[in-house]
């Protein structure tokens, strides 16, 4: 695994115009501005596309204006589960499959509630998996409306299926990840894409297929820069000062996201407004300036490493 090329798989926004309508236009230059920095694909309605705050309709025409615009030069993969009763999510799988997605994620803390044991989320998958076809799958340990981690045991389970291709990990523990890497190696096509940048070096050595992180909604460019360099011995110096700049600017970067995100992105000319139908906390002043603060200091960093910004 250590061996293969690693991509950058952004969790995308979702531009919204400032009367809360999706902004399609914005969307697609959005898409445009992944592809340029260099991803290897996208994770389209996510918890960062605000998937929860949209109705089924409106996450179906964000997949597939997407896909529109990737034109099949990178797959895309994006939500399909969001509660109740099997049968009834498995349907709206179908359906997210049916746009052109390469796989359709599953969301862990949808097929169980919190208190209900693994031996029920296990038996609630597998069912998923009997009434969804062939269709190609993935999981997402999204952090609402809690967080489900999975264990290497299971993520082998599913793996071993074969329809099981795609996990963005958000355990934040770089010795699960390992397990999990070493579980996933039943299925050559599954790949483990972490989502926690204080070991993104550590992750990927470790044999991630690559990084699928919030990060990449304000600096796209330096996570693609970080899959394609990690390994490389001639550029460790700097492979160390981009690790250290992720982890230094954690706080402010999660800090009401994603609104700072685009508020970031309009620092790069992208006419996004700072809309979200999340409530997010208060966008303050302040708040600004520390974006604006750490803009300056990704451009000093990006001129330092030798990083061209899209």
């Amino acid at each position: 695994m250590e061996q293969k090329k690693k991509g950058f798989i952004p969790v995308m926004l979702t531009p919204f115009k400032n009367n809360g309508d999706i902004d399609f236009d914005v969307l697609t230059q959005l898409t445009e501005m992944y592809l340029q920095a260099g991803a290897s694909g996208l994770f389209a309605n996510c918890l960062s596309s605000e998937m929860f705050e949209l109705q089924d309709q409106e996450r179906l025409q964000v997949i597939k204006h997407v896909i529109k615009v990737v034109n099949g030069v990178v797959p895309v993969v994006a939500t399909g589960t969001f509660g109740g009763a099997i049968n009834k999510q498995a349907d709206f799988v179908k359906q997210v499959h049916d746009t052109g997605t390469a796989a359709v994620i599953v969301i862990t803390s949808l097929l169980a509630d919190q208190n209900e044991t693994n031996e029920v989320f296990n038996d609630r998958v597998f069912d998923l998996i009997n009434q969804t076809d062939n269709i190609p799958l993935g999981f997402y340990e999204c952090p609402v409306p809690y967080k489900r981690l999975l264990s290497a045991q299971q993520l082998s389970d599913f793996v071993g299926t074969g329809r099981v291709i795609y996990h963005k990990d958000t355990c934040l523990d770089i010795n699960q990840i390992r397990q999990k890497l070493e579980a996933g190696k039943a299925n050559a096509e599954f790949g483990l894409y972490d989502a926690y940048m204080a070991h993104a070096v550590e992750s990927l050595k470790a044999g991630s297929a690559g990084l699928s992180c919030i990060q990449g909604n304000f600096f796209p460019e330096l996570v693609v820069w970080l899959c394609n360099n990690y390994a490389n011995t001639g550029l460790q110096h700097e492979v160390a000062e981009v690790q250290q700049f992720l982890i230094d600017n954690m706080d402010v970067m999660h800090n009401v996201y994603p609104a700072v995100a685009k508020y970031c992105l309009t620092k790069r000319g992208l006419k996004i407004s700072t809309t979200t139908r999340r409530s997010v906390g208060d966008f303050s002043q302040t708040i600004k300036s520390q974006i604006e603060h750490l803009y300056n200091n990704y451009t000093l960093l990006q001129q330092s490493v030798g990083i061209e910004m899209v």
